[in-house]
């Protein structure tokens, strides 16, 4: 079980902080993105750090879990934060993100939903963006913003 999970048994769907990563793969210019189960819109893979992981350990597992893939390096981007990482998940739950953007490099594998928490793996260009959940979102503006995508 899961770190927020156990927490989670304590304090319900209370407010609570969750330090995580997320991690970009990227296609020429197109982005990996998967439709999450969870919320029913397109996110960017990624998760919570479990207790004595680092990020870079938790942007590789969550990679693996999500998408089947594997990199050979993680190269930080950016670090957000703030009012706009609040999300309110459909069962309830409220979280305060606290998220470690990192560009995976030399990515191999074979793409493929393992773990259940998406229902589809695709890539997408800045133009045709689907509906995001609201993190993934701030994040993308962000990823064009700096003409990563």
């Amino acid at each position: 079980m899961s770190y927020i999970s156990e927490i989670r048994k304590y304090i319900g769907n209370a407010p609570m902080l969750s330090v995580g990563a997320t991690v970009v793969v990227l296609k020429g210019s197109k982005i990996l993105l998967n439709l999450r189960s969870d919320t029913n819109t397109w996110g960017i893979p990624g998760g919570a750090i479990e207790l004595g992981e680092t990020l870079e350990e938790t942007a590789a597992r969550e990679l693996r879990e999500e998408t089947g893939l594997s990199a050979e390096k993680f190269c930080f981007l950016h670090l957000f934060s703030g009012p706009d990482f609040y999300f309110k998940y459909p069962n309830g739950d409220e979280l305060y993100s606290v998220v470690a953007l990192y560009l995976a490099e030399g990515v191999y594998g074979e793409m493929k939903i393992s773990d259940g928490e998406s229902y589809e793996l695709r890539f997408f260009g800045r133009e045709e963006m689907p509906a995001l959940e609201s993190r993934a979102e701030k994040i993308i503006e962000w990823l064009i913003d700096e003409k990563q995508i």
